[in-house]
């Protein structure tokens, strides 16, 4: 078992930046995947990028050369570096982990077993 504790969510205007944390606890064999997913309201929750546990890397389209996925394995702790903002952006965002070593899915909400509360960004123009 794993918690999982997001924060660093906020509003900010088009074109700004936000450093989201997602703090694990617990079962660190747990969370050997880790990934961001974002939920907007009336859409599918879809993933943002991920990180396996020898450190590689997906981004989803949207996200690719603004957002930057990074894990800190002293602090049990990975972050979303998100850049240049835009209005789409805005959603609630989850922090998720798995126990499996190499993601079987980055993208796929059901290769997750493990979820934070989410922590909310609102971009306006």
């Amino acid at each position: 078992q794993v918690q999982l504790v997001e924060s660093g969510g906020g509003s900010v205007q088009a074109g700004g930046s936000l450093r989201l944390s997602c703090a694990a606890s617990g079962s660190t064999s747990s969370s050997h995947c880790m990934g961001w997913f974002r939920q907007a309201p009336g859409k599918e929750r879809e993933g943002v990028a991920g990180i396996n546990s020898v450190g590689n890397i997906r981004y989803a389209d949207s996200a690719k050369g603004r957002f930057t996925i990074s894990k800190d394995n002293a602090k049990n702790t990975l972050y979303l570096q998100m850049n240049s903002l835009k209005p789409e952006d805005t959603a609630m965002y989850y922090c998720a982990a798995d126990r499996a070593l190499f993601c079987r899915s980055y993208f796929s909400p059901s290769s997750f077993a493990y979820w934070g509360q989410g922590t909310q960004v609102s971009v306006s123009s």
